[in-house]
């Protein structure tokens, strides 16, 4: 496949004339190419042409990166380098978001572009009205091959190629057809995926397709599959997708969502989330995308108007429930995707909410009875699918999987069930339940609906096991897991808050995000600056960028696990406080009442409080700096023996301390 609107050899690029090029550039642009672009393209043409005279190599204007949804201006492969350059005509400065901008075009070749991982890369940001100024080609801190950007002039560019020819003079050339085979394997933030789905991407554009995990498009193929048979069949079913953190649960839903999204079409379908902040971070990102994407091709579209087209295709669920409860017709969508389907909540919670909040007296159903129950209401077919994460209820009243398995045999018997062969595992609590259902003819078990392998880490898969086992107290299959995954994916320990920002701040590059994630029970870490009491809003936190005081760049404003569940940073800081504690008898449960801590004895709330952990540890793509505080003496609400036993059982699994 060609990523580029026009590729070709320096010296075949340097002999033709600049309308043949542009023309190319021009015919394969998917959008309306304005003049500024044709300037643009013009300059560069005849600038790189002036400038290459004599050079070997190959040269790609407009380079795709799918996971972003841009492409670089040019990129050039000359001997052993990949030089990404990024022009800004016109412009007398250096901005730091075009600095990042090329950074990140750079380090999304380095990460993803399976035939660049080993190549040096030198990225370039080029201000063509910039004075001419000293450079540095400096290896950036990861010490893998890929430079920090360099500024360039238009004066300076040769001279900067030729100094980073020079220092790698005797390295491989790069073969041009093995490097142009490489296959590109993206692992998309959620954010970014929800942006290129809606951009009309194919989820094969944005997700990897290597045989280490099973194919993101195979298992939403599996679930188009489910939902056709049922349309032509005039059948109802309910799907249960799972897989562990990360591995793209969500993803699989938005892929449904954004293929049937017209509201004519007889497919169409709604995705649908419990969780408010991953619902308006999805919303507002997608409408900030479409009001940019607008814009770039000479339309107008206000952010209003942009949102409420978002809105309608990613909902809350329970505007969708108060919605069936209003009107009792069938709901306009016949197939809906519930994210998190584990966190519906019970009969007992649901009804308490109905009768207090609701004014319904005599509403007698849990979340799942009453949601596939708006699906019933039609008389040929329906869809419900759930996507299901494991050890992810972390607030009262969620349900888990059983209530879902239980409303089905109780009142829908005719219903099919399609499941994945893992939801008899153990995190998902629902052993029991689907004795219960063995009896049915109409129960389907498919290994396609089961996503095994993280794709938010696109650095070791194997974080979401690592902190299981750290979790289940498997100290030694923790080790064992580390060593396998600690050259890839760096797990610091720390005493200390200033150290950890600063590592933070050394690993990230570009646009990287990082922040400080806390338990919500985390209430004694306020001497540190850090008030889980203290509202935030998480579409600053999670879209804004770096000179946003508002955004997690900033490190001041904290995020608990209700805030960042279904949602990653690329390296986080996660702060561990007493409220979780490690003993020799296992972990000891607090909560933090009025002046001190009291012990928690419920199960369901100790389940809650272990799984904040889970979500807070496996938040992080890149890596993670973990913070145990060493506590005051003199405080006896932070008494140093609340935090040293966690410290030093973190320590004893070979987490490297930063002291």
């Amino acid at each position: 496949m060609n990523r580029a609107y026009y590729s070709d050899s320096i010296i075949s690029f340097s002999q033709k004339s600049y309308t043949q090029i542009l023309g190319e550039l021009a015919d394969n642009n998917e959008f309306a190419t304005e003049q500024t672009q044709k300037d643009a393209w013009k300059f560069q043409i005849e600038y790189l042409q002036n400038l290459l005279a004599g050079q070997t190599g190959s040269i790609y204007f407009e380079y795709a990166i799918p996971r972003m949804g841009k492409r670089i201006d040019v990129l050039l492969i000359i001997k052993s380098i990949i030089f990404v350059v990024e022009f800004k005509v016109g412009e007398k400065e250096y901005p730091a978001y075009a600095i990042d901008q090329v950074w990140d075009y750079a380090l999304d070749l380095k990460n993803f572009h399976e035939t660049s991982h080993d190549k040096v890369i030198v990225p370039v940001l080029l201000a063509t009205k910039a004075k001419q100024s000293d450079f540095f080609l400096t290896t950036s801190k990861q010490d893998d091959n890929l430079f920090d950007p360099v500024k360039s002039n238009t004066e300076s560019l040769s001279s900067i190629i030729a100094h980073a020819l020079q220092f790698y003079d005797g390295h491989a050339q790069v073969n041009i057809e093995d490097w142009e085979s490489g296959r590109y394997q993206p692992t998309p933030t959620i954010i970014e995926a929800a942006t290129s789905l809606y951009a009309n991407h194919s989820v094969e554009d944005i997700s990897r397709s290597d045989a280490s995990a099973i194919n993101l498009s195979q298992t939403s193929d599996e679930v188009a599959a489910i939902i056709k048979k049922s349309r032509d069949n005039s059948e109802k079913a309910i799907c249960f997708v799972t897989g562990v953190p990360g591995a793209g649960k969500t993803l699989v839903g938005l892929n449904i969502a954004t293929t049937h999204f017209d509201k004519d079409s007889e497919l169409y379908s709604v995705f649908l989330s419990g969780n408010g902040p991953l619902v308006k971070i999805l919303q507002e990102a997608l409408a900030r995308d479409k009001v940019k994407r607008a814009k770039t091709n000479g339309e107008r579209l206000t952010k209003k108007v942009a949102r409420s087209e978002v809105q309608a295709f990613i909902q809350n669920v329970h505007h969708f429930r108060d919605e069936g409860l209003r009107d009792s017709n069938p709901p306009i969508e016949h197939v809906t995707l519930f994210d998190e389907a584990q966190r519906a909540w019970t009969m007992e919670q649901t009804t308490n909410f109905m009768r207090q909040k609701k004014g319904v007296p005599d509403f007698n159903k849990s979340e799942p009875e009453f949601l596939i129950s708006c699906l019933d209401r039609h008389p040929d077919w329906a869809v419900v699918v759930c996507l299901v994460g494991g050890g992810q209820e972390i607030n009262i009243g969620e349900a888990g999987i059983s209530e879902w398995i239980e409303a089905l045999e109780r009142s829908f018997p005719d219903w099919n069930i399609y499941m994945s062969t893992k939801l008899t595992d153990s995190e998902y609590n629902a052993e029991q339940i689907l004795q219960q259902i063995k009896h049915r003819r109409n129960v389907i078990h498919s290994d396609s609906l089961h996503l095994a392998v993280s794709m938010r880490s696109f650095r070791a898969e194997n974080v979401s096991l690592l902190v299981k086992q750290i979790l289940d107290l498997d100290k030694i299959g923790a080790q064992l897991t580390l060593a396998e995954l600690s050259e890839k994916y760096p797990i610091v320990l720390t005493r200390n808050f200033k150290m950890a920002k600063q590592w933070l701040k050394d690993k990230a590059r570009g646009s990287e995000r990082y922040g400080i994630v806390v338990s919500s029970q985390a209430q004694r870490l306020k001497p540190y600056c850090i008030d889980v009491k203290s509202p935030i809003d998480p579409v600053h936190w999670f879209l804004d960028e770096k000179d946003d005081i508002r955004s997690s760049y900033y490190l001041e404003d904290v995020a608990t696990e209700f805030h960042v569940q279904g949602l990653e940073l690329d390296w986080a800081c996660v702060a561990w406080d007493g409220d979780f504690r490690f003993t020799e008898e296992g972990w000891d449960y607090k909560s933090f009442k009025g002046s001190k801590w009291q012990n928690i004895n419920k199960a369901d709330r100790k389940l809650y409080l272990k799984n904040a952990y889970r979500v807070l540890l496996t938040r992080a793509r890149q890596g993670m700096v973990i913070v145990v505080p060493e506590g005051d003496a003199g405080d006896h609400t932070r008494l140093p023996e609340f935090y040293d036993d966690t410290f030093e059982y973190l320590k004893s699994i070979g987490f490297e301390v930063l002291i």
